[in-house]
C-alpha cells in the first residue's frame, strides 16, 4: 500500500489557474524509436498482449516468438502475421517443449517471445520531446515490479509524457514489469536517475511545476491546476515521500480516504491523479 508520507514542500506559488502553452489534450502517443540510454539484456515476454505490443511497437528486437499447440486465441493470427511480415522467427511447439523455457508462476497465455528488454531513454531527450504542456510522473522509490507495471500501464493510458525512476532502491524494467504493463512499456518513455532531487530541479528549470502526494497535504489533487505544466511525484509503497524530495516539490496535495483504510496502491494513487489531471486539461481545451 502506498501511504503518503509528510513533508514539509516548498509551498503554493501561485493559488490562481495558470495556463502555459496552447494543448491540454493528450499528447501523441510516443510509438517512435525511443533513444536508449542503457541497453537491457536479452529478456523473455510472455502473453498476448504483450508480445503482441512488443510486436506492434518495433521498439526493440524480437528474435523470436514460440506458441504452444492448443493455443487458439484470436489475436495468435495477428502476432503470426506480424512475424511473417517482418521475418521474425516464430514456430509452434508442444506444450511439453514451451513449458521448459517458462519461469515459475507466470500466465503465458501460451505464447513468449524473446528479446532485448526494454530501453531507457535519455533523461534530456525525454525533456525536449515531451509535448507544450508536458505531464510528467517522477517515483520515489517504487520497489514492486508489478506496482510499476501498472503504473506504466496507466502513464500510457492517461498520456503522460515520461515517467522517472531512481538508480537505486527502486526497481526497474524487468520481465515482470513488462508483463504488469500489459504491453504499456513499448510506449512509454522511462528515464533513470542517479539524483531524484537534482531532476527535480531540472524541472523547475523547465518551467514544470513539481506536485508531490502526501496524506498530511492540506490541498486536495483536484484543486491543483493540473493545466501547467506538471510533474507529479509519488513515493514508494509504505514509506511515501523521502523528506528531501518532498521538501524539493513545490506543493504536497493528498487524495482524500472516506472509508477505514488510509492509503491506496501507489499504481491506483497514480491513476486517481492522472486522470484527474487529464480531465482538467480536456475541459479547458
Amino acid at each position: 500500500m502506498a501511504t503518503f508520507m509528510k513533508g514539509k514542500g516548498r509551498g503554493f506559488r501561485d493559488k490562481g489557474r495558470v495556463t502555459r502553452g496552447d494543448e491540454r489534450g493528450r499528447p501523441p502517443r510516443r510509438d517512435e524509436p525511443r533513444t536508449a540510454a542503457s541497453p537491457r539484456p536479452s529478456s523473455v515476454i510472455y502473453g498476448l498482449s504483450p508480445v503482441l505490443e512488443a510486436l506492434r511497437a518495433d521498439n526493440r528486437r524480437v528474435d523470436k516468438v514460440i506458441v504452444a499447440d492448443g493455443a487458439r486465441e484470436h489475436r495468435l493470427s495477428e502476432i503470426i502475421d506480424i512475424c511473417r511480415a517482418r521475418s521474425i522467427a516464430w514456430s509452434r511447439v508442444t506444450r511439453e517443449t514451451f513449458e521448459k523455457n517458462l519461469e515459475p508462476g507466470v500466465n503465458h497465455q501460451g505464447v513468449m517471445a524473446f528479446s532485448a528488454a526494454a530501453d531507457y531513454v535519455d533523461a534530456d531527450a525525454m525533456l525536449d520531446a515531451a509535448s507544450e504542456t508536458p505531464l510528467f510522473m517522477v517515483l520515489d522509490g517504487v520497489e514492486d515490479p508489478r506496482n510499476l507495471g501498472a503504473i506504466l500501464r496507466v502513464a500510457e493510458c492517461s498520456g503522460v509524457d515520461g515517467v522517472v525512476i531512481p538508480e537505486r532502491r527502486a526497481v526497474g524494467l524487468n520481465d515482470t514489469v513488462a508483463k504488469s504493463s500489459a504491453g504499456a512499456i513499448e510506449y512509454v518513455s522511462v528515464t533513470k536517475t542517479p539524483n531524484l532531487n537534482r531532476f527535480i530541479e531540472k524541472l523547475k528549470e523547465k518551467d514544470v511545476w513539481v506536485v508531490g502526494t502526501s496524506a498530511d497535504a492540506e490541498m486536495s489533487y483536484t484543486d491543483w491546476d493540473w493545466t501547467r505544466p506538471s510533474a507529479l511525484v509519488l513515493g514508494g509503497e509504505g514509506s511515501g515521500l523521502h523528506r528531501l524530495v518532498a521538501e524539493n516539490c513545490d506543493v504536497l496535495v493528498k487524495i482524500p480516504m472516506y472509508g477505514k483504510i488510509d492509503s491506496l496502491n501507489v499504481s491506483v494513487a497514480a491513476g486517481v491523479i492522472l486522470f484527474e489531471a487529464r480531465r482538467q486539461r480536456n475541459s479547458g481545451q
